[in-house]
Protein backbone atom coordinates (compact mmCIF):
# COMPACT_ATOMS: atom_id res chain seq x y z
CA UNK A 1 0.00 0.00 0.00
CA UNK A 2 2.76 2.70 1.39
CA UNK A 3 4.82 1.42 -2.13
CA UNK A 4 1.40 2.49 -4.32
CA UNK A 5 1.48 5.67 -2.41
CA UNK A 6 4.83 6.42 -2.61
CA UNK A 7 5.10 5.54 -6.57
CA UNK A 8 2.44 8.06 -7.13
CA UNK A 9 4.26 10.92 -5.17
CA UNK A 10 7.89 10.12 -6.74
CA UNK A 11 6.28 9.84 -10.09
CA UNK A 12 4.61 13.51 -9.52
CA UNK A 13 7.75 14.97 -8.13
CA UNK A 14 10.13 13.58 -10.93
CA UNK A 15 7.85 15.42 -13.34
CA UNK A 16 7.45 18.52 -11.37
CA UNK A 17 11.66 18.39 -11.40
CA UNK A 18 12.00 18.00 -15.12
CA UNK A 19 9.44 20.40 -15.93
CA UNK A 20 11.45 22.68 -13.77
CA UNK A 21 14.17 22.76 -16.00
CA UNK A 22 12.34 24.93 -18.81
CA UNK A 23 10.44 27.16 -16.03
CA UNK A 24 14.24 28.42 -15.08
CA UNK A 25 14.51 30.78 -17.80
CA UNK A 26 12.00 32.98 -15.90
CA UNK A 27 12.88 31.60 -12.24
CA UNK A 28 12.86 34.55 -10.62
CA UNK A 29 9.15 35.12 -11.36
CA UNK A 30 8.29 31.63 -11.04
CA UNK A 31 9.66 31.75 -7.29
CA UNK A 32 7.42 34.49 -6.51
CA UNK A 33 4.40 32.83 -8.45
CA UNK A 34 4.88 29.56 -6.36
CA UNK A 35 5.19 31.29 -3.07
CA UNK A 36 1.80 33.43 -4.12
CA UNK A 37 0.36 29.78 -4.20
CA UNK A 38 1.79 28.55 -1.22
CA UNK A 39 0.47 31.85 0.21
CA UNK A 40 -3.01 30.90 -1.05
CA UNK A 41 -3.11 27.71 0.48
CA UNK A 42 -2.16 28.78 3.79
CA UNK A 43 -5.14 31.07 3.82
CA UNK A 44 -6.95 28.06 3.00
CA UNK A 45 -5.61 26.06 5.90
CA UNK A 46 -6.55 28.84 8.16
CA UNK A 47 -9.76 28.87 6.72
CA UNK A 48 -9.67 32.37 5.39
CA UNK A 49 -10.02 32.09 2.08
CA UNK A 50 -11.67 28.46 0.78
CA UNK A 51 -10.77 27.02 -2.18
CA UNK A 52 -13.58 24.63 -3.21
CA UNK A 53 -11.82 22.23 -5.02
CA UNK A 54 -9.04 21.33 -2.34
CA UNK A 55 -11.84 20.18 -0.15
CA UNK A 56 -13.26 17.54 -2.68
CA UNK A 57 -12.63 13.73 -2.62
CA UNK A 58 -11.85 11.73 -5.65
CA UNK A 59 -12.66 7.95 -4.69
CA UNK A 60 -11.23 5.79 -7.49
CA UNK A 61 -12.76 2.28 -7.11
CA UNK A 62 -10.49 -0.64 -7.05
CA UNK A 63 -11.71 -4.25 -7.06
CA UNK A 64 -11.54 -6.56 -4.02
CA UNK A 65 -7.95 -7.90 -4.17
CA UNK A 66 -7.92 -9.30 -0.89
CA UNK A 67 -4.64 -9.30 1.04
CA UNK A 68 -2.21 -9.60 -1.75
CA UNK A 69 0.49 -7.62 -2.01
CA UNK A 70 -0.23 -6.26 -5.96
CA UNK A 71 -4.34 -5.53 -4.32
CA UNK A 72 -2.37 -3.18 -1.72
CA UNK A 73 -0.14 -1.61 -4.27
CA UNK A 74 -3.34 -0.75 -6.07
CA UNK A 75 -5.07 0.61 -3.67
CA UNK A 76 -2.04 2.51 -2.45
CA UNK A 77 -2.07 4.19 -6.26
CA UNK A 78 -5.89 4.64 -5.99
CA UNK A 79 -5.48 6.32 -2.55
CA UNK A 80 -2.74 8.95 -3.74
CA UNK A 81 -4.82 9.45 -6.47
CA UNK A 82 -8.19 10.40 -4.79
CA UNK A 83 -6.16 11.76 -1.82
CA UNK A 84 -4.38 13.82 -3.69
CA UNK A 85 -6.83 17.34 -3.86
CA UNK A 86 -7.26 16.51 0.50
CA UNK A 87 -3.43 17.63 0.34
CA UNK A 88 -3.41 19.73 -2.33
CA UNK A 89 -1.86 22.59 -0.51
CA UNK A 90 1.20 20.97 1.02
CA UNK A 91 1.81 18.80 -2.08
CA UNK A 92 1.68 22.11 -4.36
CA UNK A 93 4.04 23.63 -1.78
CA UNK A 94 6.50 20.76 -2.24
CA UNK A 95 5.94 20.12 -5.90
CA UNK A 96 6.59 23.69 -6.48
CA UNK A 97 9.80 23.75 -4.94
CA UNK A 98 10.69 20.13 -6.59
CA UNK A 99 9.91 22.43 -9.67
CA UNK A 100 11.90 25.12 -8.99
CA UNK A 101 14.87 22.94 -8.42
CA UNK A 102 14.96 21.33 -12.20
CA UNK A 103 17.03 18.48 -11.38
CA UNK A 104 14.71 15.35 -11.10
CA UNK A 105 17.17 13.38 -8.66
CA UNK A 106 15.96 16.53 -6.14
CA UNK A 107 12.51 16.55 -7.01
CA UNK A 108 12.32 12.72 -6.56
CA UNK A 109 14.51 13.44 -2.92
CA UNK A 110 11.76 16.15 -1.94
CA UNK A 111 8.96 13.50 -2.59
CA UNK A 112 10.40 10.56 -1.60
CA UNK A 113 10.64 12.97 1.87
CA UNK A 114 7.15 13.89 1.74
CA UNK A 115 6.10 9.95 0.66
CA UNK A 116 7.99 9.03 3.74
CA UNK A 117 5.85 11.68 6.01
CA UNK A 118 2.87 10.31 4.47
CA UNK A 119 3.56 6.27 4.34
CA UNK A 120 5.58 5.88 7.96
CA UNK A 121 1.92 6.40 9.98
CA UNK A 122 0.74 4.41 8.11
CA UNK A 123 2.82 1.90 8.92
CA UNK A 124 2.79 2.27 12.52
CA UNK A 125 -1.32 2.94 12.20
CA UNK A 126 -1.05 -0.38 11.04
CA UNK A 127 1.48 -2.14 13.24
CA UNK A 128 0.09 -0.17 16.64
CA UNK A 129 -3.44 0.35 15.22
CA UNK A 130 -4.78 -1.48 18.41
CA UNK A 131 -3.05 0.59 20.98
CA UNK A 132 -3.66 3.90 19.35
CA UNK A 133 -7.21 4.85 19.92
CA UNK A 134 -6.95 7.75 22.46
CA UNK A 135 -4.16 8.99 19.97
CA UNK A 136 -6.51 9.18 17.26
CA UNK A 137 -9.29 10.24 18.87
CA UNK A 138 -7.34 13.23 20.49
CA UNK A 139 -6.02 14.05 16.32
CA UNK A 140 -9.45 13.85 15.27
CA UNK A 141 -10.34 16.87 18.17
CA UNK A 142 -7.37 18.59 17.66
CA UNK A 143 -7.63 18.37 13.59
CA UNK A 144 -8.76 22.11 13.43
CA UNK A 145 -6.03 23.53 15.31
CA UNK A 146 -3.15 21.40 13.53
CA UNK A 147 -4.47 22.66 9.78
CA UNK A 148 -4.07 26.10 11.35
CA UNK A 149 -0.76 25.55 12.58
CA UNK A 150 -0.02 24.28 8.86
CA UNK A 151 -1.14 26.96 7.29
CA UNK A 152 0.62 29.71 9.59
CA UNK A 153 4.14 27.66 8.59
CA UNK A 154 2.92 27.68 4.67
CA UNK A 155 2.50 31.16 4.52
CA UNK A 156 5.43 31.60 6.44
CA UNK A 157 7.17 29.39 3.76
CA UNK A 158 5.12 31.52 0.80
CA UNK A 159 6.50 34.98 2.17
CA UNK A 160 10.14 34.09 2.57
CA UNK A 161 9.55 32.91 -1.12
CA UNK A 162 8.04 35.64 -2.19
CA UNK A 163 10.96 37.48 -0.86
CA UNK A 164 13.39 35.81 -1.82
CA UNK A 165 14.52 34.79 1.60
CA UNK A 166 13.47 31.40 1.16
CA UNK A 167 16.44 30.88 -0.54
CA UNK A 168 18.97 32.76 1.66
CA UNK A 169 17.72 30.35 4.38
CA UNK A 170 18.74 27.41 2.50
CA UNK A 171 22.02 28.49 1.49
CA UNK A 172 22.62 29.48 5.49
CA UNK A 173 21.21 26.14 6.38
CA UNK A 174 23.55 24.46 4.24
CA UNK A 175 26.46 26.50 5.40
CA UNK A 176 25.38 25.73 8.86
CA UNK A 177 24.66 22.04 8.61
CA UNK A 178 26.91 20.35 4.94
CA UNK A 179 25.29 17.14 5.58
CA UNK A 180 22.11 18.41 4.48
CA UNK A 181 23.82 19.30 1.09
CA UNK A 182 24.06 14.89 0.88
CA UNK A 183 20.13 15.29 0.34
CA UNK A 184 19.89 15.83 -3.09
Amino acid sequence: FVLGLSTVFLLLGFVASTLGRWILAGQGWFVIGAGVVVIVFGLHFLGALRIAALNRELRIDVPNQGARATGAFLLGLAFAFGWTPCIGPILGAILSLAANTASPARGITLMAFYAAGLGIPFLFLAAFLPSMGGLLVWMRKHMRTVERAMGVLLIFVGVMMVTGNFTALSWWLLEQFPALGLLG
